[in-house]
């Protein structure tokens, strides 16, 4: 039994004489709470037994999604703001210092400087602003001003985001109204001028409408005047040419005009001058 025990003791001995090290992770040497050493290589590293202990923390790039906080703006609206730090661990002996190691402990601190950052860079500002292009300038200016800070815990901001910018139930209800009712005038000016512009338009095509017909009408008066003059003037000539034969033309046409039809009937003395034409017994 005694060889057993020394036999483990000696292995458990031998265990606590190693310690590993992971390329994920950055390890601390401690001896009586005293730090002995910093940054190992990833490895398998020795160290004294029952005198040294390691403590390690994350190597990676590490994320503090916070919750939605809200930060009031110049215009003294509050807006709900939710945001992400992308962070990791800068100097090793300044977080075990400031943090005791623990991640927990630097996200909380951490989450309060970016808070007070972002509070004073919204309060400078207006809704408008806040949620236009100048988002970007706000992370910049509050990852530039929370540097130092942040430094004091050993740790580096490698980016902040603001993923949504909301306003409070009641204020966006309140806007989406004054935003509806700007639409809605913009809309109606938009209908108003065009229905302006119809009516200037339809009026302008009457007007043109009526020249086009005044202009048609007097061409065709023109045209109806000269052709009836011309007409006058051959009947002229043709009756000054050949008197007796004119006018029997003319007979002869009121002649087919009179008994075009089937059921024409005319009560007219035979000796008229309309018959003068059917006499043989007439002399021309």
């Amino acid at each position: 039994m005694v060889i057993i025990g020394v036999i483990l003791l000696g292995l458990f001995t031998l265990s606590q004489s190693f310690f590993i090290v992971d390329e994920r992770e950055r390890v601390i040497l401690f001896q009586f709470g005293e730090v002995k050493g910093l940054d190992f290589e990833p490895g398998l590293h020795l160290k004294t037994p029952f005198v040294q202990n390691t403590r390690s923390v994350e190597r990676r790039v590490m994320s503090l999604d916070s919750r939605s906080e809200e930060f009031l703006t110049s215009e003294k609206k509050n807006v709900k703001v939710n945001y992400y730090v992308k962070w990791k661990v800068a100097e090793l002996r300044k977080f075990y210092r400031a943090t005791g190691g623990q991640e927990l402990v630097a996200a909380d601190r951490l989450s309060s400087i970016m808070n007070r950052a972002l509070r004073d860079q919204f309060s400078t500002r207006t809704i408008r602003e806040a949620v236009s292009d100048e988002r970007n300038a706000i992370m910049q200016t509050v990852q530039e001003e929370t540097r130092e800070p942040v430094q004091e815990l050993g740790v580096e901001i490698v980016d902040v985001r603001v993923k949504a910018i909301d306003l409070p139930d009641e204020v966006s209800e309140s806007v989406y109204q004054r935003m509806r009712a700007e639409r809605q005038r913009v809309a109606a000016d938009f209908r108003a001028r065009g229905k302006e512009e119809a009516e200037e338009i339809r009026a302008d095509a009457d007007r043109k409408a009526e020249v086009i017909l005044a202009n048609a009408y007097k061409q065709a008066e023109e045209i109806r005047g000269r052709g009836d003059a011309r007409a006058a003037e051959i009947y002229a000539n043709a009756y000054s040419d050949d008197q007796e034969f004119y006018q029997f033309y003319r007979s002869l046409n009121i002649y087919r005009r009179a008994f075009s039809g089937n059921d024409s009937v005319m009560v007219l003395q035979p000796e008229g001058e309309l018959f003068k034409y059917f006499n043989p017994k007439d002399e021309r």
